[in-house]
């Protein structure tokens, strides 16, 4: 998979396979990021409500439209609903808001981002007694409300984010529309391969978030290892000629993978695009997979909500 060939859904739809992403993203920041990513060839950007973005990046769509690089049936879309929108009343006034901000008419993806439902309100973190304050909303009804999206022309296709297994399970087990993607964290210090060949087994694509280990993540600690510098991967590195960002880049492509790494540096944005001109061997992702080492970077916090999905084994 050297070339840049889009992931075809399981509705016949296709999905670049690799886009820029936008979380931590500063709103002055990402219009110009976005831009940059358009014109160095992305066709998709993976956005989300709780990013606190979206108007910036439908800012950045809206010029590229503008300008003629691009139509919107040439970019993917991606954004998400988030925890405290998942009662099924509240799901399409949540798109809407999201389409709003965007200055668009439908999405090309639309995931529930977490499994777990927080408290209705304007709080996008309710907090009560220093927890976050769950809601009783069970994500299968969420669902539900997500097929309605797809038969009123808000998203094209519909998936999930960080479900573990048994969560997926109860969602394929309800679906009249079935996942067409679900997005997890992905890096060869958490390479998920058991959960990823559970969702090809269900004809649900992935997307890898945090390919690159998310190190300017806001709750990393000071002396935290950083992916960037494992000395295996530089080495991978070095013998391809390529950066350990592409590197990792192409370990989630080479395994069948959407992937979204993230920047708002113009040089990175167009050197993690600049990927499709090697491969890696089949030796150097079983390399690059024995890192492995359960090494979550996004682990969301909330581990006492009844359906927080890692505390399950996969």
């Amino acid at each position: 998979m050297a070339a840049n060939v889009p992931i075809i859904l399981n509705n016949g739809r296709t999905c670049p396979v690799i886009g820029l992403g936008t979380w931590k993203s500063k709103p002055g920041e990402v219009t110009q990021a976005v831009k940059d990513a358009i014109d160095a060839g992305y066709r998709h950007i993976d956005c989300a409500h709780v990013y606190g973005n979206e108007k910036e990046v439908g800012e950045a769509l809206k010029t590229k439209f503008a300008e003629g690089v691009i139509k919107r049936e040439d970019i993917f879309i991606t954004s998400k609903l988030w925890c405290t929108f998942h009662r099924p009343d509240l799901v399409e006034g949540a798109i809407k808001t999201t389409l709003e901000n965007l200055g668009l008419e439908y999405l090309d993806l639309y995931l529930i981002h977490w499994p777990q439902a927080f408290k209705e309100g304007d709080e996008l973190f309710p907090m009560k007694d220093n927890k976050i304050e769950g809601s009783s909303v069970d994500y299968v009804d969420t669902w539900k409300a997500m097929e309605t999206l797809v038969q009123k022309g808000l998203s094209k296709s519909i998936g999930v984010s960080n479900f573990n297994k048994k969560q997926l399970e109860r969602v394929l087990a309800a679906a009249s529309i079935k996942p067409a993607m679900q997005q997890i964290e992905v890096h060869p210090w958490l390479n998920q391969q058991p959960l990823i060949d559970f969702c090809k087994s269900h004809d649900i694509a992935i997307t890898a978030y945090s390919p690159l280990g998310s190190p300017d993540r806001p709750f990393a600690k000071p002396g935290d290892p950083v992916l960037l510098e494992e000395a295996k991967i530089k080495t991978i590195a070095d013998k391809y000629g390529k950066s350990v960002a592409q590197v990792l880049i192409r370990y989630a492509i080479d395994r069948g993978l959407v992937v979204i790494p993230k920047s708002v540096t113009k040089s990175r944005i167009i050197q993690n695009f600049n990927v499709f001109d090697f491969q890696l061997s089949l030796d150097d992702i079983k390399e690059l997979s024995s890192l492995e080492c359960k090494g979550r970077v996004c682990s969301m916090g909330d581990t006492y909500h009844p359906d927080y999905p890692f505390n399950d084994e996969y």
